[in-house]
């Protein structure tokens, strides 16, 4: 490939300068699996609370904390049943401010899930809406009467298998569900219930908080002609549920949800200082991510699932990711995300030789120095990798409806440890957590990395601290260098300083030369160590990578 410029616009590089989120590498915290206080083998509140000092140690930014809110827990927090509750399981108000004073008190920003595109059956507004046909609430949702026959009114398929619609027998209509049953969709077109979310926004900006990823944003309108999807083409070999046999053409990302984006937008900038992300699903997001972040009236940021479900760590697709964001003018400002709650753990997915250890560190290398805001989740600066789950203790509804076909959540989702030789690891001390905890898992225990040179904790903190004094690697323009297919190189760059990355992803030693700006350069860390300067080396191992600064950078 050819070299190519990529976020060249210099007014990023000042907005950066006032924007605490620009570059930010922010921690996603999954409460239930992260830590437990009170010995119900649930992750609590008090429990992040307890762990925020780890986490500021580790030199991240922010952290990002997954769903606390009232729930009948069908989908484990994403089935919202009080917008501004807190579950019991998870602890009080209280608990949650504690968490507020002690992070900002350690630097540390809060960002929390917004989940607008629907709600549990459980909400106070679906007993309402589904009460009549013509209360208050009634058109809070998405109702439909049925086709002649009796058939649901279209063909939308939910995310979770079988029709979007479920019949309700005190409206005599259907409901649309992008996902369990239980989790009817908003009518996000009516402007009350717009009122209604923004309101819940403000309730939690109030409360401190620093920002909001806003979850499965691209499912929050569907076309209110209710026309089929077309068929995918896909066939039946090739998919693991009728979801993905359908073109989402009208069942999500609807354009109308760019004017809500405004409107969350201007909500947003009565409290100055706040960070927005957006989930954005689907084969081909591009569009709407950048329809989403466009010229600084809507979203900060957005991430895809380019990396969270790719089978294999290619530098083809590292290349056409980073090259989707040119850093134009009004373009938004993109995250970055290797592992999530939702998907099957990166360095389970990417581990080709057995070397897990030296997989992870690549990892990290790799994300860190993306052009955006990397999200590391929970336990991935330890190495951790997919937890083993067996059949019958699975949890999570769409792992347990196309078993064996997808690895599921669960795997994701199974508790941090923190004491190798502690019962449930340091998690809890429960004799039966909320998910099993896979007992290879110990190995990988925060008290057992913790003083290890060598562990991938150590080498994750290392490698935070060194990106944090290179600002060129937070917020700096990226260039595209001209490399074999089964490498990626890029150059990181601020007016002060620049920063070569290069890394081979392919199962084959490759021979390349740096740019003779980086002719007598040093590298500042490998897959290997951080902060051992070595000269470029000409040859680069398979599944290895460095940053690297000019003599000049480094003295």
């Amino acid at each position: 490939m050819n070299a190519s410029s990529v976020g060249a616009a210099p007014a990023a590089a000042t907005d950066a300068a006032l924007e605490w989120w620009r570059g930010a590498v922010i921690y996603q915290i999954y409460p239930r699996s992260f830590r437990d206080t009170n010995g119900d083998g649930i992750g609590d509140l008090a429990g992040i609370a307890e762990g925020l000092d780890y986490i500021a140690d580790l030199g991240v930014d922010g952290i990002w904390i997954s769903p606390f809110f009232t729930s009948p827990m069908r989908d484990f927090g994403y089935d919202v049943a009080d917008y501004c509750g807190i579950d019991p399981s998870f602890g009080t108000f209280a608990d949650f401010d504690r968490i507020i004073a002690r992070a900002h008190k350690l630097g540390l920003k809060v960002i929390i899930d917004q989940v607008y595109s629907h709600t549990s059956d459980e909400h106070a507004w679906f007993r309402e809406s589904r009460a009549s046909r013509s209360n208050p609430k009634a058109d809070w949702y998405v109702w439909a009467d049925p086709r002649p026959d009796g058939s649901p009114p279209s063909n939308w398929q939910s995310v979770f298998g079988g029709s979007a619609w479920q019949w309700d027998g005190p409206r005599k209509q259907y409901y649309l569900h992008n996902f369990l049953a239980s989790q009817p969709d908003l009518n996000v077109h009516n402007p009350d219930v717009q009122d209604a979310l923004l309101d819940v926004a403000r309730f939690w900006l109030n409360r401190g908080v620093d920002g909001f990823r806003l979850d499965a944003l691209n499912f929050a309108m569907h076309d209110p002609e209710l026309r089929d999807n077309p068929p995918s083409g896909l066939p039946i070999e090739l998919v693991t549920r009728p979801f993905d046999m359908q073109v989402k053409r009208y069942n999500q990302s609807h354009p109308g949800i760019a004017a809500f984006l405004e409107r969350i937008r201007a909500t947003i900038d009565e409290f100055p200082g706040r960070f927005t992300v957006a989930e954005v699903g689907g084969p081909e997001p591009l569009a709407e991510m950048k329809a989403f972040t466009e010229g600084g009236k809507r979203l900060d940021s957005a991430y895809n699932f380019d990396f969270l479900y790719a089978p294999r760590l290619t530098a083809p697709l590292v290349r056409a990711s980073l090259s989707q964001w040119s850093g134009a003018p009004g373009e938004g400002w993109p995250s970055w995300a290797f592992s999530n709650h939702d998907a099957p753990r990166a360095v389970t997915r990417w581990t080709l030789d057995g070397d897990m250890a030296r997989a992870a560190r690549l990892n990290m290398l790799l994300l860190l120095a993306l052009r955006g805001n990397p999200i590391i989740y929970q336990g991935e600066e330890l190495g951790l990798p997919q937890g083993e789950v067996a059949f019958e203790d699975l949890l999570d509804p769409e792992a347990i409806a196309n078993w064996p076909h997808t690895l599921g959540r669960d795997g994701a989702r199974t508790p941090m440890p923190w004491q190798g030789s502690a019962p449930q690891a340091g998690f809890s001390s429960a004799n039966r957590t909320w998910l099993k905890l896979d007992p290879a898992h110990a190995a990988f225990a925060v008290d057992r990395q913790a003083e290890d040179t060598q562990s991938t904790l150590h080498y994750t903190r290392q490698l935070l601290r060194l990106r944090r004094r290179h600002p060129a690697l937070v917020t700096g323009d990226i260039t595209l260098l001209d490399t074999p297919d089964a490498m990626v190189a890029f150059v990181r760059r601020t007016p002060q300083s620049a920063v070569l990355c290069a890394f081979n992803l392919g199962e084959e030693v490759q021979g390349w030369s740096p740019p003779e700006e980086f002719a007598q350069g040093r590298v500042l860390a490998s897959e290997n160590a951080v902060g051992s300067p070595a000269t470029l080396p000409m040859v680069l191992a398979p599944g290895s990578g460095y940053w690297a600064v000019n003599d000049a950078e480094h003295a």
